[in-house]
């Protein structure tokens, strides 16, 4: 499942759905440096959750411990309500899914990006100071690739996420065909 992922998008671009949505996104630790290759697990990462003077952007830990002291850093969403959840948005431009067969001792890596959008929002709940991203079965994009995939909203619906002024179920949906663009990044072609 996603583990890893990249964001190469200016704050102002973050910043403009919810400008788009009469709201202001405010950055209560200050404009943080948010263009990074790759995020990975217990990084501290760009996330946006409902403050109380509306939508914030903080640099938070990805993945806390479960009971057994593994990291949850992706979590089902199939038949569970977030209503009572804080609920957060990941920005990103890609995210990476892994297959075999290994080369090099590797597995491939593969890039995931949304078809006509630069970047999208990937839904989260934040437990215990710490982000996990939600995910549902694959979309037919997906599925070649891995049996579940996070889920994606592009940068307009996201503040449906946040205040949930849609359906639930209709939020946490597998992508449609065609939606994602992929590309092998590793190994390279020879």
């Amino acid at each position: 499942m996603c583990n890893n992922y990249r964001l190469h998008v200016p704050a102002n671009q973050i910043a403009a759905p919810f400008r788009d949505a009469g709201r202001t996104l405010v950055f209560p630790s200050g404009l943080p440096n948010l263009a990074r290759a790759d995020y990975r697990i217990g990084d501290a990462a760009p996330i946006v959750t409902q403050g109380s003077e509306g939508p914030q952007l903080t640099m938070t830990p990805w993945a806390w411990k479960s009971p057994t002291g593994r990291p949850v850093f992706n979590f089902r969403s199939d038949g569970r309500s977030f209503a009572n959840s804080t609920r957060c948005l990941i920005p990103a431009d890609g995210f990476y899914e892994f297959t075999e067969p290994k080369v090099q001792g590797r597995k491939t890596k593969w890039l995931f990006t949304m078809v006509d959008q630069p970047w999208f929002w990937i839904a989260g709940i934040v437990n215990d100071g710490a982000f996990a991203m939600l995910t549902t079965e694959p979309g037919p994009d997906i599925a070649p690739y891995h049996d579940r995939q996070i889920v994606l909203l592009p940068p307009g619906a996201g503040v449906h996420w946040l205040d949930l002024s849609a359906a639930e179920d209709l939020i946490l949906q597998p992508s449609p065909a065609g939606s994602l663009t992929v590309q092998k990044v590793w190994p390279e072609a020879p």
